[in-house]
């Protein structure tokens, strides 16, 4: 079991080079392992391109050629997620294993999306595969909570963000922006946005911080923009339209596709906000959110009980005045230094 666990660590290393690339599937590693080497490794890379198991097979096959088949039959395939057993952007993961006769396979998870959960592996055992289910489980579900959340929730995977002073508040009375944290924290918030799929703020934070919620201090893609913006009183000149990226605005006035600008009209925005803005997210296969918002905006998904995971930055300055930030009165899961600034991660226990 041990080798087991050791192989698995290195799959789960490997899936999670996927952040940032592969959304709307999930991140998954994948270790082929004869007679205690490794002979290859691999990662699913990119949305719509080769899964880890497909790269894998490839690799070992440009490596061996024709000695490829014996190595299979006697070898083990490890896995970070049960391997799909159906027709998507690419042909079935499970089918191509039990073609090629794979000796055994180490599964670390079930695979929640219900053309797989449980297919996949019943697929490789008809074809005589020895397969081991659950090696580090609860570590790959949670490198996937993501993915898990929004196949079993029917909602984005949704992280609150802010950054508060050392005596509490998060933002001046009159409007104006203002720095909290320092560079360090600044260029770790980028890395953020480019794992995650979307980046939600309100209307006051778009008026008051002319942001753009690009990456700019990291590398890599930039996340879609969302703003609740219920009069549309955000000019057309703010960068959130620059055609960076997309960007989606929840309103009360109209439906229209502008570009790279999408408007989406809710009924009655007062009820249900938040839900029905991240049921739309899904919608569109958006399976994570950083809420970076103010306070009214945070609040709207702390009252809701709508999150999974809170990353609050602590800067060393005192204000002695200014809006309050949230409080979640919840115990912090993890805490990290960050150049000057302290940053706290809470998780929230469903």
């Amino acid at each position: 079991m041990q080798a087991h666990e050791s192989y698995m660590r290195r799959c789960l290393e490997l899936a999670q080079l996927g952040a940032g690339s592969v959304s709307p599937n999930p991140m998954v590693g994948a270790v082929f392992v004869h007679q205690g080497r490794v002979v290859s490794e691999g990662y699913h890379q990119m949305f719509g391109g080769p899964h880890a198991e497909a790269r894998v097979v490839a690799d070992v096959q440009s490596q061996y050629g024709a000695d490829a088949a014996e190595l299979f039959k006697s070898g083990t395939m490890y896995v970070s997620l049960e391997p799909c057993a159906h027709y998507g952007k690419t042909p079935p993961c499970a089918q191509l294993l039990a073609d090629h006769h794979l000796g055994s396979v180490v599964v670390a998870c079930r695979d929640p999306f219900s053309q797989v959960n449980g297919r996949g592996i019943q697929l490789m055992k008809d074809a005589g595969i020895d397969v081991v289910e659950g090696v580090l489980e609860q570590e790959a579900r949670w490198v996937n909570r993501r993915f898990i959340t929004s196949v079993g929730n029917q909602r984005p995977y949704i992280i609150l963000k802010w950054a508060q002073t050392a005596d509490g508040y998060m933002a001046p009375i009159d409007g104006t922006q203002r720095w909290i944290t320092g560079a360090v924290a600044k260029q770790l918030v980028h890395r953020w946005r480019s794992e995650e799929d979307a980046v939600l703020i309100g209307t006051k934070t778009a008026l008051s911080d002319h942001p753009r919620l690009t990456v700019r201090e990291w590398s890599g893609r930039n996340p879609r923009r969302v703003l609740i913006d219920k009069q549309l009183v955000v000019p057309s000149d703010s960068a959130l339209f620059d055609g960076s990226a997309e960007t989606f605005v929840f309103n009360a006035l109209k439906s229209d596709w502008t570009d790279k600008v999408k408007y989406i009209a809710l009924e009655d925005m007062d009820w249900y906000l938040p839900q029905k803005i991240m049921y739309q997210l899904y919608l569109m296969d958006i399976q994570s959110v950083i809420v970076e918002g103010g306070r009214k905006t945070l609040d709207l998904f702390i009252e809701s009980g709508l999150w999974d995971e809170a990353r609050v930055f602590t800067s060393r300055k005192s204000w002695n005045g200014g809006i309050p930030s949230p409080s979640l009165q919840t115990i912090v899961s993890e805490e990290h230094r960050v150049g000057q600034d302290q940053l706290a991660i809470d998780y929230r226990d469903h």
